[in-house]
């Protein structure tokens, strides 16, 4: 890894380093259940919070009107009345053939880094495994996959974004997020943060044994606006799209 790199690890909060580096402040950003860490050229702690609220009001008018928007495990309608910001994860759940809530992390993230942008030159915002980046350097993501010999060792290197990007991670063995399949992990890299959410939740969903591993890729490749995905079982990777991986450290 070249000195002009960092690396952002999408795995549980514990791992979080708030040293400032790379002309980088980190800083975390909490609303109730909403934990967000953050990389900025300022401490935007104060602004996040206030984003982070917003988003979360949007979303839980949604829930208090309808029920099923918390609920569902599959694609609800979108009603006229929504928010954009629900009618967006209702979008990418439809797409991805799962509830909105399974967009929720990389909404949130999304939210709240596109309403950071006009106050810092580069942004990371790690929501839980879901990331928005927006980077005019080289940085290494990190993929967290349980006991997976690729954790730790292996990441998803991202050049400078030109535009903001989302890789989001689901699992079925680490963190608390439901999955019905057994992937240890299923990324997803799109410019739709919330998109790149619910089709790394689709993703694992199709991954009961390693057999499946390249019928999921497959799949979420098919999906609009998906730019890259890679789902782990195990030892076993299976890999498409426009990404380049790198060894860690």
């Amino acid at each position: 890894m070249t000195s002009d790199s960092e690396i952002i690890v999408a795995q549980p909060r514990d791992y979080r380093s708030y040293e400032n580096d790379h002309g980088l402040v980190s800083f975390r950003a909490v609303v109730e259940t909403s934990d967000l860490y953050i990389k900025a050229n300022v401490n935007l702690e104060d602004k996040a919070r206030s984003f982070i609220a917003e988003c979360r009001r949007q979303i839980e008018d949604s829930i208090r009107r309808r029920q099923e928007f918390l609920t569902s495990f599959d694609p609800i309608c979108a009603d006229p009345l929504d928010s954009p910001t629900s009618l967006r994860m209702i979008d990418a759940a439809r797409k991805a053939g799962v509830g909105p809530m399974a967009a929720v992390a990389g909404a949130v993230a999304e939210f709240v880094g596109r309403n950071l942008l006009p106050f810092t030159e580069e942004i990371i915002i790690e929501n839980g495994g879901d990331i928005f980046i927006y980077v005019k350097r080289p940085v290494l993501v990190g993929i967290n996959a349980g006991e997976s010999l690729v954790t730790g060792k292996l990441g998803i290197k991202i050049g400078p974004t030109g535009i903001p990007l989302g890789i989001c991670t689901s699992s079925a063995t680490v963190g608390p997020s439901t999955s019905f399949g057994k992937a240890d992990a299923a990324t997803i890299v799109a410019h739709n943060v919330s998109l790149a959410d619910a089709v790394a939740t689709g993703m694992g969903n199709l991954v009961k044994t390693d057999m499946d591993l390249n019928r999921a890729v497959e799949w979420a490749m098919s999906v609009e606006g998906v730019l890259a995905a890679l789902a782990i079982l195990g030892n076993k990777i299976a890999v498409a799209g426009v990404i380049e991986l790198a060894p860690i450290g």
